[in-house]
């Protein structure tokens, strides 16, 4: 094994070389068209091309009787672009979807492909055709010629990329302004396809039909927990994809038996894993985070609106006992020890001997959520969108997203319309509310 690696990091080896430079360009170039087909909602799309292309594949064997790379893409890109087109057909013709018309003309152009490579493998020169490594792929086989052809395309994709890059970002997120812009986006979306057609090409000899869309379409999902831009997705996911191809290789060399496409695989899913649990913004933890920061805050604030409205009721000033603040809540009284104690230490709240009290900053918070709420209530209620019995609980949702921008304008607004003085808001809900007719629904 330390062998197979000193062999594979001095890249003495000229079968190491085009291994490793093929399986960079299949990642990098499978990265790059993918996110197109993930923001275009096409992420099966190659997947079916992969596997149209196994018929083309067959049949320019069979015509030709030749093996040589750029025959069998062509042979491949033929019946890939048949495949799409047959998709487009169904769709527009009759009332199938899209993911059953590519359901269709996957299974059915696969189907036709092994029946093709069975009958090659029983004629006469079945030993030496050796096509069956479309199916899984086979890296090792990479000669020189196959990496120039490879070379040529994938430059040829990365420049259409380039060159219209606006057009494909006005085609992804608007269409129509694309279309007023003076361009079809028929015809951009059919270079697009085009592209991804290339693609897929470029990668059947090292991954096969049957995982070349998992190259296509897992570094462009790994790269979208990374980024809300374009460019930036595209940039990682490009990374993701050549890192992949690398690292593929590399294990593969490691244990000459393995396939290097399905290590690549596998390698661009273990991107995927850890993008999916550790983006900063997007992945599983931070999502974890702050929903719990978010349900912390909320109980936080609840605590100090209980606090608050028991203030309110008193007629005189003192403490306020664990059991009253634990019965406004409809809390357990450990559940409300635990907050009290969070929250005196936060300098929220003061603990006495007979009970808690808030604090200055305590007194603002809960003031501002009192104000939040009940604010949030009048404007449901003289708006006509509810009714005063049905506000609170829609009121209690929302308290805590307000801010103080917000607030400012729920002012403005009852102030207008309904002469409500914001200053001395008070309580829907009470008998002596001083903005309802008798305590009733006016």
């Amino acid at each position: 094994m330390l062998e197979n690696a000193l062999r594979f990091l001095t890249l003495a080896d000229a079968n190491v070389r085009f291994v490793l430079f093929g399986s960079l360009l299949i990642g990098a170039t499978g990265g790059l068209l993918g996110c197109f087909a993930v923001l275009r909602q096409r992420s099966l799309v190659g997947d079916a091309l992969a596997h149209a292309a196994l018929p083309g594949v067959a049949l320019a064997f069979l015509l030709t009787g030749s093996k040589a790379l750029p025959v069998l893409i062509t042979g491949a890109a033929i019946s890939g672009i048949i495949g799409v087109l047959v998709i487009q057909l169904i769709v527009q013709q009759t009332r199938i979807k899209a993911d059953a018309a590519i359901g269709i003309v996957l299974s059915v152009f696969f189907g036709i492909g092994i029946v093709l490579l069975t009958h090659i493998q029983r004629s006469s020169a079945g030993n030496q055709s050796g096509l069956d490594k479309f199916l899984f792929g086979q890296a090792a086989a990479m000669v020189n010629d196959d990496l120039k052809v490879m070379s040529v395309l994938a430059g040829l994709i990365i420049l259409c990329v380039v060159l219209f890059y606006k057009e494909f970002k006005a085609l992804i997120f608007d269409p129509g302004f694309l279309q007023v812009s003076g361009f079809s986006a028929r015809l951009v979306d059919l270079l697009l396809m085009g592209l991804i057609v290339l693609t897929v090409m470029v990668g059947l000899q090292a991954v096969g039909v049957v995982l070349i869309a998992a190259m296509l379409i897992t570094p462009a999902v790994a790269a979208r927990f990374w980024s809300e831009r374009l460019g930036k997705m595209l940039i990682l996911s490009t990374l993701f994809g050549g890192l992949s191809g690398a690292f593929g290789t590399f294990i593969s060399s490691l244990a000459p038996r393995i396939p290097t496409g399905p290590v690549m695989v596998l390698v661009a899913t273990f991107f995927f894993v850890i993008s999916a649990l550790f983006a900063p913004q997007r992945g599983l933890l931070a999502r974890w985070r702050r929903e719990r920061q978010n349900a912390a805050r909320e109980s936080r604030q609840h605590f100090l609106r209980a606090c608050f409205e028991l203030m309110e009721q008193l007629e005189e000033k003192r403490p306020l006992a664990l059991g009253e603040i634990a019965a406004r809540l409809g809390w357990e009284e450990r559940r409300t020890e635990r907050m009290a104690r969070r929250l005196r230490r936060a300098g929220s709240i003061v603990g006495r001997d007979d009970g808690w009290e808030l604090s200055s900053r305590g007194f603002e918070e809960g003031l501002f959520v009192v104000k939040s709420h009940r604010l949030w209530e009048h404007y449901l209620y003289y708006r006509s969108i509810l009714t005063a019995d049905h506000v609170d609980r829609p009121a209690d949702e929302v308290e805590h997203l307000l801010t103080p921008e917000i607030i400012a304008r729920l002012e403005e607004i009852l102030v207008r319309e309904k002469g409500i003085d914001a200053a001395r808001i008070t309580d829907l809900h009470v008998e002596d509310n001083l903005y309802r007719q008798g305590g009733r629904d006016a």
